[in-house]
Protein backbone atom coordinates (compact mmCIF):
# COMPACT_ATOMS: atom_id res chain seq x y z
CA UNK A 1 0.00 0.00 0.00
CA UNK A 2 2.80 2.42 0.93
CA UNK A 3 4.55 1.81 -2.38
CA UNK A 4 1.37 2.60 -4.32
CA UNK A 5 1.33 6.03 -2.69
CA UNK A 6 5.04 6.62 -3.22
CA UNK A 7 5.30 5.43 -6.81
CA UNK A 8 4.02 8.65 -8.49
CA UNK A 9 6.68 10.60 -6.60
CA UNK A 10 9.41 8.09 -7.41
CA UNK A 11 8.45 8.12 -11.09
CA UNK A 12 9.13 11.86 -11.21
CA UNK A 13 12.76 11.12 -10.38
CA UNK A 14 15.54 9.73 -12.52
CA UNK A 15 15.21 5.90 -12.31
CA UNK A 16 18.63 5.38 -10.72
CA UNK A 17 17.91 8.07 -8.11
CA UNK A 18 14.54 6.46 -7.40
CA UNK A 19 16.27 3.09 -7.05
CA UNK A 20 18.66 4.44 -4.42
CA UNK A 21 15.89 6.20 -2.50
CA UNK A 22 13.70 3.09 -2.50
CA UNK A 23 16.48 0.91 -1.15
CA UNK A 24 17.40 3.52 1.45
CA UNK A 25 13.80 3.57 2.67
CA UNK A 26 13.64 -0.24 2.66
CA UNK A 27 16.84 -0.47 4.72
CA UNK A 28 15.62 2.11 7.25
CA UNK A 29 12.28 0.36 7.64
CA UNK A 30 14.04 -2.97 8.15
CA UNK A 31 16.51 -1.64 10.73
CA UNK A 32 13.78 0.16 12.66
CA UNK A 33 11.68 -3.00 12.78
CA UNK A 34 8.93 -1.42 10.69
CA UNK A 35 9.20 -3.99 7.91
CA UNK A 36 7.05 -6.95 8.80
CA UNK A 37 8.54 -10.24 7.64
CA UNK A 38 6.38 -12.03 5.11
CA UNK A 39 6.29 -15.76 4.52
CA UNK A 40 4.15 -17.68 2.07
CA UNK A 41 2.76 -21.09 2.93
CA UNK A 42 3.91 -22.77 -0.25
CA UNK A 43 4.92 -26.41 -0.50
CA UNK A 44 8.72 -26.61 -0.66
CA UNK A 45 10.17 -27.34 -4.10
CA UNK A 46 13.29 -29.37 -4.79
CA UNK A 47 15.00 -27.76 -7.80
CA UNK A 48 18.66 -28.15 -8.87
CA UNK A 49 19.16 -30.22 -5.74
CA UNK A 50 18.12 -27.27 -3.55
CA UNK A 51 14.99 -27.09 -1.41
CA UNK A 52 13.27 -23.76 -2.09
CA UNK A 53 10.77 -22.66 0.58
CA UNK A 54 8.68 -21.00 -2.13
CA UNK A 55 9.14 -20.63 -5.88
CA UNK A 56 9.22 -16.81 -6.01
CA UNK A 57 12.67 -15.32 -6.48
CA UNK A 58 14.25 -11.95 -7.02
CA UNK A 59 15.90 -11.65 -10.42
CA UNK A 60 19.49 -10.52 -10.79
CA UNK A 61 20.04 -6.83 -11.42
CA UNK A 62 18.05 -5.24 -8.61
CA UNK A 63 20.74 -5.82 -5.97
CA UNK A 64 23.86 -6.06 -8.10
CA UNK A 65 26.35 -5.89 -5.24
CA UNK A 66 24.48 -7.89 -2.60
CA UNK A 67 24.05 -4.84 -0.38
CA UNK A 68 20.43 -5.38 0.70
CA UNK A 69 20.03 -9.10 1.35
CA UNK A 70 18.58 -8.84 4.85
CA UNK A 71 15.95 -6.24 3.97
CA UNK A 72 14.97 -7.99 0.74
CA UNK A 73 14.57 -11.31 2.51
CA UNK A 74 11.86 -9.79 4.72
CA UNK A 75 9.62 -9.29 1.67
CA UNK A 76 8.98 -13.03 1.40
CA UNK A 77 11.16 -14.17 -1.48
CA UNK A 78 11.96 -17.87 -1.61
CA UNK A 79 15.38 -17.03 -2.98
CA UNK A 80 17.47 -14.03 -4.00
CA UNK A 81 19.79 -13.70 -6.98
CA UNK A 82 22.41 -10.96 -6.87
CA UNK A 83 24.76 -9.62 -9.55
CA UNK A 84 25.62 -9.54 -12.34
CA UNK A 85 29.11 -9.30 -10.87
CA UNK A 86 32.38 -9.09 -12.80
CA UNK A 87 35.98 -9.80 -11.74
CA UNK A 88 36.90 -6.12 -11.55
CA UNK A 89 34.71 -3.14 -10.56
CA UNK A 90 33.31 -1.22 -13.50
CA UNK A 91 31.05 1.85 -13.80
CA UNK A 92 28.89 0.54 -16.62
CA UNK A 93 27.62 2.63 -19.50
CA UNK A 94 27.19 6.43 -19.33
CA UNK A 95 23.97 7.86 -17.86
CA UNK A 96 21.16 8.25 -18.62
CA UNK A 97 20.90 4.48 -18.98
CA UNK A 98 17.50 3.52 -17.56
CA UNK A 99 14.22 4.63 -19.14
CA UNK A 100 10.70 3.95 -17.92
CA UNK A 101 7.82 3.50 -20.35
CA UNK A 102 4.80 3.71 -18.02
CA UNK A 103 2.26 3.43 -20.85
CA UNK A 104 3.61 -0.05 -21.57
CA UNK A 105 4.60 -0.94 -17.98
CA UNK A 106 8.13 -1.41 -19.26
CA UNK A 107 11.72 -0.39 -18.61
CA UNK A 108 14.70 -0.10 -20.94
CA UNK A 109 18.14 -0.38 -19.40
CA UNK A 110 21.64 -0.24 -20.81
CA UNK A 111 23.49 -0.36 -17.51
CA UNK A 112 26.31 -2.53 -18.77
CA UNK A 113 27.14 -4.66 -15.71
CA UNK A 114 27.83 -1.69 -13.43
CA UNK A 115 29.06 -3.25 -10.18
CA UNK A 116 31.68 -2.97 -7.44
CA UNK A 117 33.50 -6.16 -8.44
CA UNK A 118 33.38 -9.69 -7.12
CA UNK A 119 35.54 -9.04 -4.03
CA UNK A 120 33.17 -6.34 -2.75
CA UNK A 121 30.15 -8.55 -3.40
CA UNK A 122 31.76 -11.30 -1.35
CA UNK A 123 32.41 -8.84 1.50
CA UNK A 124 28.78 -7.69 1.39
CA UNK A 125 27.43 -11.25 1.51
CA UNK A 126 29.71 -12.11 4.42
CA UNK A 127 28.51 -9.02 6.32
CA UNK A 128 24.83 -9.93 5.90
CA UNK A 129 22.79 -12.15 8.19
CA UNK A 130 20.87 -13.67 5.29
CA UNK A 131 20.71 -17.46 5.55
CA UNK A 132 18.37 -18.16 2.66
CA UNK A 133 18.99 -19.45 -0.85
CA UNK A 134 21.38 -17.19 -2.73
CA UNK A 135 22.05 -17.18 -6.44
CA UNK A 136 25.10 -15.26 -7.65
CA UNK A 137 25.02 -14.11 -11.26
CA UNK A 138 28.44 -13.78 -12.93
CA UNK A 139 29.62 -12.06 -16.11
CA UNK A 140 32.68 -10.72 -17.86
CA UNK A 141 34.25 -7.27 -17.69
CA UNK A 142 33.38 -5.06 -20.64
CA UNK A 143 37.02 -4.77 -21.75
CA UNK A 144 37.81 -8.48 -21.60
CA UNK A 145 38.04 -9.77 -25.20
CA UNK A 146 35.24 -12.17 -25.99
CA UNK A 147 37.73 -14.93 -26.79
CA UNK A 148 39.02 -14.64 -23.20
CA UNK A 149 35.59 -14.39 -21.57
CA UNK A 150 35.91 -17.88 -20.09
CA UNK A 151 38.75 -16.60 -17.86
CA UNK A 152 36.46 -13.99 -16.27
CA UNK A 153 33.66 -16.50 -15.69
CA UNK A 154 36.07 -19.04 -14.23
CA UNK A 155 37.57 -16.45 -11.86
CA UNK A 156 34.15 -15.34 -10.61
CA UNK A 157 32.99 -18.94 -10.25
CA UNK A 158 35.99 -19.75 -8.06
CA UNK A 159 35.50 -16.69 -5.86
CA UNK A 160 31.74 -16.98 -5.25
CA UNK A 161 31.49 -20.76 -5.10
CA UNK A 162 31.65 -21.10 -1.31
CA UNK A 163 28.97 -18.44 -0.70
CA UNK A 164 26.45 -19.23 -3.43
CA UNK A 165 23.60 -21.71 -3.32
CA UNK A 166 23.81 -21.71 -7.13
CA UNK A 167 25.74 -19.73 -9.71
CA UNK A 168 24.24 -18.19 -12.85
CA UNK A 169 26.30 -17.77 -16.02
CA UNK A 170 24.99 -14.61 -17.69
CA UNK A 171 25.66 -14.79 -21.42
CA UNK A 172 22.57 -12.90 -22.51
CA UNK A 173 22.77 -9.26 -21.45
CA UNK A 174 22.45 -7.04 -24.52
CA UNK A 175 24.43 -4.25 -22.87
CA UNK A 176 27.97 -5.67 -22.92
CA UNK A 177 29.41 -5.65 -26.42
CA UNK A 178 29.55 -9.08 -28.08
CA UNK A 179 28.41 -10.90 -24.92
CA UNK A 180 25.51 -12.62 -26.68
CA UNK A 181 27.99 -14.21 -29.07
CA UNK A 182 28.62 -16.66 -26.24
CA UNK A 183 25.18 -18.15 -26.96
CA UNK A 184 26.48 -19.40 -30.30
CA UNK A 185 26.98 -23.16 -30.46
CA UNK A 186 30.79 -23.31 -30.64
CA UNK A 187 31.39 -20.54 -28.11
CA UNK A 188 28.80 -21.93 -25.69
CA UNK A 189 30.19 -25.45 -26.02
CA UNK A 190 33.66 -24.19 -25.09
CA UNK A 191 32.41 -22.04 -22.20
CA UNK A 192 30.21 -24.72 -20.66
CA UNK A 193 32.93 -27.35 -20.97
CA UNK A 194 35.40 -25.12 -19.11
CA UNK A 195 32.97 -24.05 -16.40
CA UNK A 196 31.59 -27.54 -15.84
CA UNK A 197 35.14 -28.80 -15.36
CA UNK A 198 35.80 -25.98 -12.89
CA UNK A 199 32.55 -26.69 -11.07
CA UNK A 200 33.47 -30.34 -10.55
CA UNK A 201 36.94 -29.37 -9.33
CA UNK A 202 35.45 -26.86 -6.88
CA UNK A 203 32.91 -29.36 -5.63
CA UNK A 204 35.76 -31.71 -4.68
CA UNK A 205 37.77 -28.88 -3.15
CA UNK A 206 34.86 -27.58 -1.03
CA UNK A 207 33.16 -30.91 -0.42
CA UNK A 208 29.88 -29.52 -1.74
CA UNK A 209 28.29 -29.43 -5.18
CA UNK A 210 26.88 -26.05 -6.22
CA UNK A 211 24.58 -25.99 -9.28
CA UNK A 212 25.30 -23.99 -12.42
CA UNK A 213 22.49 -22.25 -14.31
CA UNK A 214 22.71 -20.47 -17.67
CA UNK A 215 20.69 -17.31 -18.35
CA UNK A 216 19.60 -16.96 -21.98
CA UNK A 217 18.08 -14.24 -24.14
CA UNK A 218 14.50 -14.09 -25.41
CA UNK A 219 15.71 -13.05 -28.88
CA UNK A 220 16.43 -16.58 -30.07
CA UNK A 221 14.82 -18.47 -32.91
CA UNK A 222 13.69 -22.10 -32.65
CA UNK A 223 16.95 -23.51 -34.03
CA UNK A 224 19.04 -21.47 -31.58
CA UNK A 225 16.90 -22.59 -28.63
CA UNK A 226 17.25 -26.20 -29.79
CA UNK A 227 21.05 -25.86 -30.07
CA UNK A 228 21.30 -24.32 -26.59
CA UNK A 229 19.07 -27.00 -25.07
CA UNK A 230 21.26 -29.69 -26.65
CA UNK A 231 24.41 -28.14 -25.14
CA UNK A 232 22.82 -27.77 -21.71
CA UNK A 233 22.05 -31.48 -21.79
CA UNK A 234 25.46 -32.41 -23.17
CA UNK A 235 27.28 -30.63 -20.34
CA UNK A 236 24.85 -31.63 -17.57
CA UNK A 237 24.06 -28.01 -16.70
CA UNK A 238 21.86 -27.85 -13.62
CA UNK A 239 19.38 -25.15 -14.64
CA UNK A 240 18.42 -22.60 -17.26
CA UNK A 241 17.02 -19.12 -16.62
CA UNK A 242 14.70 -17.84 -19.32
CA UNK A 243 14.88 -15.02 -20.11
CA UNK A 244 16.95 -11.86 -20.01
CA UNK A 245 15.76 -8.57 -21.52
CA UNK A 246 14.85 -8.19 -25.20
CA UNK A 247 16.10 -5.99 -28.01
CA UNK A 248 12.67 -6.13 -29.66
CA UNK A 249 10.26 -3.19 -29.48
CA UNK A 250 7.21 -4.81 -31.03
CA UNK A 251 4.04 -2.83 -30.35
CA UNK A 252 5.69 0.02 -28.46
CA UNK A 253 7.70 1.71 -31.21
CA UNK A 254 5.47 4.79 -31.05
CA UNK A 255 5.98 5.43 -27.33
CA UNK A 256 8.44 8.00 -25.92
CA UNK A 257 12.00 6.66 -25.33
CA UNK A 258 11.00 3.24 -26.70
CA UNK A 259 13.78 3.37 -29.28
CA UNK A 260 16.52 4.04 -26.74
CA UNK A 261 19.28 1.42 -26.93
CA UNK A 262 19.25 -1.30 -24.31
CA UNK A 263 17.31 -4.29 -23.07
CA UNK A 264 13.55 -4.03 -22.65
CA UNK A 265 11.82 -5.60 -19.65
CA UNK A 266 8.28 -5.55 -18.34
CA UNK A 267 4.91 -6.27 -19.92
CA UNK A 268 6.03 -6.22 -23.60
CA UNK A 269 8.42 -9.09 -22.79
CA UNK A 270 5.85 -11.31 -21.07
CA UNK A 271 4.67 -13.46 -23.95
CA UNK A 272 8.07 -13.63 -25.64
CA UNK A 273 9.70 -14.96 -22.49
CA UNK A 274 6.90 -17.44 -21.82
CA UNK A 275 7.21 -18.73 -25.37
CA UNK A 276 10.92 -19.46 -24.87
CA UNK A 277 10.11 -21.29 -21.61
CA UNK A 278 7.52 -23.41 -23.38
CA UNK A 279 9.94 -24.36 -26.16
CA UNK A 280 12.69 -25.19 -23.67
CA UNK A 281 10.32 -27.32 -21.65
CA UNK A 282 9.35 -29.29 -24.75
CA UNK A 283 13.02 -29.85 -25.62
CA UNK A 284 14.33 -30.61 -22.14
CA UNK A 285 11.39 -32.77 -21.03
CA UNK A 286 12.08 -32.09 -17.38
CA UNK A 287 15.75 -33.10 -17.57
CA UNK A 288 16.91 -29.61 -16.64
CA UNK A 289 14.78 -27.28 -14.48
CA UNK A 290 13.73 -23.88 -15.82
CA UNK A 291 13.60 -20.62 -13.87
CA UNK A 292 11.10 -18.34 -15.59
CA UNK A 293 11.66 -14.60 -15.64
CA UNK A 294 10.63 -11.77 -17.94
CA UNK A 295 7.53 -9.62 -17.81
CA UNK A 296 5.93 -11.05 -14.67
CA UNK A 297 3.68 -8.12 -13.91
CA UNK A 298 0.78 -9.99 -12.32
CA UNK A 299 -0.13 -13.22 -10.60
CA UNK A 300 -1.51 -14.55 -13.88
CA UNK A 301 1.81 -13.89 -15.62
CA UNK A 302 3.57 -15.97 -12.98
CA UNK A 303 1.05 -18.77 -13.30
CA UNK A 304 1.44 -18.74 -17.09
CA UNK A 305 5.20 -19.15 -16.72
CA UNK A 306 4.71 -22.12 -14.39
CA UNK A 307 2.12 -23.64 -16.73
CA UNK A 308 4.58 -23.26 -19.61
CA UNK A 309 7.14 -25.35 -17.75
CA UNK A 310 8.97 -23.10 -15.27
CA UNK A 311 9.88 -24.75 -11.97
CA UNK A 312 10.60 -21.41 -10.27
CA UNK A 313 9.99 -17.79 -11.21
CA UNK A 314 11.80 -14.48 -10.66
CA UNK A 315 10.51 -10.92 -10.65
CA UNK A 316 12.12 -7.53 -11.20
CA UNK A 317 10.27 -4.96 -13.34
CA UNK A 318 6.96 -6.05 -11.84
CA UNK A 319 8.27 -4.77 -8.50
CA UNK A 320 8.98 -1.37 -10.02
CA UNK A 321 5.37 -1.03 -11.15
CA UNK A 322 3.52 -3.02 -8.47
CA UNK A 323 5.80 -2.90 -5.44
CA UNK A 324 6.22 -5.72 -2.89
CA UNK A 325 2.46 -6.36 -2.78
CA UNK A 326 2.91 -8.22 -6.07
CA UNK A 327 4.51 -11.12 -4.15
CA UNK A 328 1.52 -12.26 -2.05
CA UNK A 329 -0.67 -12.05 -5.16
CA UNK A 330 1.72 -14.35 -7.01
CA UNK A 331 1.92 -16.69 -4.01
CA UNK A 332 -1.86 -16.97 -3.87
CA UNK A 333 -1.99 -17.85 -7.57
CA UNK A 334 0.82 -20.40 -7.71
CA UNK A 335 0.85 -21.71 -4.13
CA UNK A 336 -2.86 -21.38 -3.38
CA UNK A 337 -2.06 -20.41 0.19
CA UNK A 338 -2.33 -17.06 1.90
CA UNK A 339 0.63 -15.13 3.31
CA UNK A 340 1.56 -14.80 6.94
CA UNK A 341 3.24 -11.72 8.41
CA UNK A 342 5.38 -11.73 11.53
CA UNK A 343 6.83 -8.75 13.40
Amino acid sequence: MAYTLLRPLLFKLDPETAHRITFSALEKAFKLGLLKRRTFACPARRVMGITFPNPIGLAAGLDKNGEHLDALSALGFGFLEIGTVTPRPQPGNPAPRIFRIPQARAVINRLGFNNHGVDQLIANVNAANYQGILGINIGKNFDTPIEKAVDDYRLCLKKVYALASYITINISSPNTQNLRQLQGADALDHLLSALKSEQLHLSQQHGEYKPLAVKIAPDLDASQIKAIASLLLKHNIDGVIATNTTLARIGIEHLPVSLEAGGLSGAPLTQQSTSVIRKLHQLLQGSIPIIGVGGIMSAQDAKDKMDAGADLIQVYTGLIYQGPDLLPKIAEAICQHSETITP
